[in-house]
């Protein structure tokens, strides 16, 4: 069973129990967690499990607490109550030994300015007892060219595959992700989603933290959306976009933006009782009414009456970025 933080912060070794607990429990586990900054609560009495083997989205606005929760499970910032268990260890009493056994890519770095590619990868495997050989993982997140290359003369891409190829050169049974394909280009973020993926089937943990839905969307088993420190849903992809479907709709993406009200007097002709149709982004649309033969051909031709493709249509369901907004709310927080 785990033993609640005694709040000394002293460094011991793990013990049989923990060690159990370890191979045959969660990867991670976190119990009514808070953090507290002066009058400031950041995360408040936060629960959720992450088991071995799994990619667990964590999802929420800037400030929702993500890292927060994070650093805490990193042993970085001690909480001010409940328990934490990473690989049956507690982050706060045990340091050294959680981070022996897990990855963390950081934002924003991680490497000394002046050092070169190989260098950092050959300095970083190492200080590990079974590191991954550099050269492959230079091959496998395309570093080869820039082997060479000091860190501070690395673009953005190339920082980012670093990092993110240090968190993985000790062999970590969980890795902490956090926004792992940030300004990364197609290629790259296509290369590291399926890098992630392999990771997964070797049997690691992998903690994603992202602002892209689509990449939480496909690369995660379960997700967990937390706003002003709380948990506020959680379940599968699949589960989250069903369990919020509140009604019937047809969503479609166009090839050249739409006029709205001329588009609905189109599909008025038709479907007289049809709902105004919204825009959600940028060449992306919605009218929420059940859908029915009339209503879906109705929408194509209006589409076709402005010269405009219809790229795709979805009927009745409802997108990851939709439940987010619905849960989290659509406008921009202070």
């Amino acid at each position: 069973m785990a033993t609640p933080f005694d709040g000394s912060g002293e460094t011991s070794v793990p013990t049989a129990s923990d060690t159990s607990a370890a191979a045959h429990g969660a990867a991670l586990e976190l119990r009514d967690v808070v953090r507290t900054f002066g009058d400031t609560t950041a995360v408040d009495h936060l629960s959720l499990t992450a088991a071995r083997g799994e990619i667990l989205a964590l999802l929420g606005p800037n400030g929702a607490g993500k890292t927060t929760t994070i650093e805490m499970c990193e042993g970085f910032t001690r909480p001010t109550s409940g328990e934490i268990r990473v690989l049956g260890m507690n982050p706060v009493r045990s340091p050294d030994q959680v981070r022996r056994r897990i990855g963390i890519m950081l934002q924003g770095g991680g490497s000394y300015s002046g050092i070169r590619v190989a260098e950092m990868l050959r300095l970083a495997a190492a200080y590990n007892a079974d590191p991954h050989d550099p050269e492959w993982l230079m091959d496998i997140l395309g570093l080869q060219g820039v082997r060479r290359t000091t860190y501070r003369r690395l673009s953005g891409g190339q920082q980012q595959r670093l990092s993110l190829a240090l968190a993985l050169i000790g062999r970590p049974e969980l890795v902490f992700l956090d926004e792992p394909t940030a300004g990364l280009d197609a290629q790259s973020r296509l290369a590291v989603w399926d890098l992630v993926t392999a990771l997964r089937a070797d049997g690691v943990t992998v903690i994603l933290t992202t602002h892209l839905m689509d990449e939480a969307e496909a690369l995660a088993d379960r997700i967990v959306i937390m706003d002003r420190g709380r948990v506020v849903a959680s379940g599968t992809p699949a589960e989250l976009t069903a369990g919020h479907a509140t009604s019937g709709r047809v969503s479609f993406e166009t090839d050249s933006p739409l006029d709205l009200d001329r588009a609905l007097a189109v599909v008025s002709r038709t479907v007289p009782e049809a709902p105004p149709l919204e825009a959600v982004r940028p060449l992306s649309y919605r009218i929420s009414a059940d859908a029915t033969p009339e209503l879906v051909s109705a929408v194509t031709l209006a589409a076709a009456d402005q010269g405009v493709l219809v790229r795709r249509l979805d009927v009745d369901h409802r997108s990851l970025e939709d439940v987010f907004l619905d849960i989290t709310g659509r406008s921009l927080r202070s």
